[in-house]
């Protein structure tokens, strides 16, 4: 594909997408959409771990109202079917652990963009706001799922009936992402992340985000089920070898991902 709304390129197994519309906040059209759906699909059959982050000093602004604009009204139920699903299931379903580094503001659907990978990591300077109820909407891409998981009913409830602004700092303490960085280091602590993921063991990551995914609905039984069944793929695998024996022989690990 010829990327014009997002950059992309994989280094040392790493793949890097940025949302690349930095004079727009990186707001999502339809274009964006489909990129960032084709990057995804092609980084997890290419990389062994992936990035997203924003070019400028936002990570996005969510959905690009110029779009209705220009046209008047917008079919959302069609848009969020056909271009927001898509794009969302290709991070959520991609098999490489995933990393959203959020390095400016993440408003509307951009914050649950980043929400829909395996780990968010944000600047110290990022927010995030559930802006959608300042335009008589309610939360989409995503984020009436994911909120309420990851901080509990009343945070959610509050946060988007408000539409207040949770900073970086605020957002890790509630366990919404994983955690932050200052914004001096930001960069590097994104990479340093990004290859420790992308030197692991592959097929152990694949299975753990199964089984942890899977638990939310799961009863004990049936997630003890699954870890045998799961930890049997992993004790097939070239790398728990490999991991046994650097145990063993008090060295790094070489892991190949198979």
């Amino acid at each position: 594909m010829d990327y014009q709304a997002i950059t992309y390129e994989i280094t040392e197994g790493v793949a890097y997408i940025t949302l690349n519309r930095p004079a727009l906040m990186n707001a999502l059209n339809t274009q964006m959409r489909l990129e960032i759906t084709h990057a995804f699909k092609d980084a997890e059959q290419n990389a062994r771990a992936v990035v997203m982050t924003g070019a400028g000093a936002s990570f996005c602004s969510g959905q690009d109202l110029a779009d209705a604009a220009a046209g008047g009204t917008i079919d959302m139920e069609a848009t969020l079917r056909d271009e927001y699903v898509p794009m969302l299931k290709s991070i959520f379903d991609c098999k490489v652990p995933t990393i959203c580094a959020v390095n400016g503001p993440a408003a509307g659907a951009g914050a649950n963009l980043a929400l829909a990978a395996d780990v968010v990591i944000a600047s110290e300077d990022a927010y995030f706001i559930q802006a959608f109820t300042r335009i008589g909407l309610i939360p989409d891409a995503g984020g009436t799922y994911w909120l309420p998981r990851q901080i509990g009913a009343a945070r959610a409830m509050g946060s988007t009936l408000f539409a207040d602004k949770v900073s970086a700092n605020q957002a890790r303490d509630w366990g919404m992402i994983y955690e932050t960085a200052p914004a001096a280091e930001f960069e590097a602590h994104i990479k340093s992340r990004a290859q420790q993921l992308a030197n692991g063991p592959t097929v152990a990551y694949e299975q753990l985000k199964k089984a942890i995914r899977g638990s939310l609905e799961n009863t004990l039984d049936e997630q003890l089920a699954v870890e045998a069944k799961l930890q049997a793929v992993c004790g097939n695998t070239h790398d728990f070898k490999e991991g046994v024996t650097a145990f063993l022989e008090k060295r790094a690990p070489r892991y190949q991902g198979r």
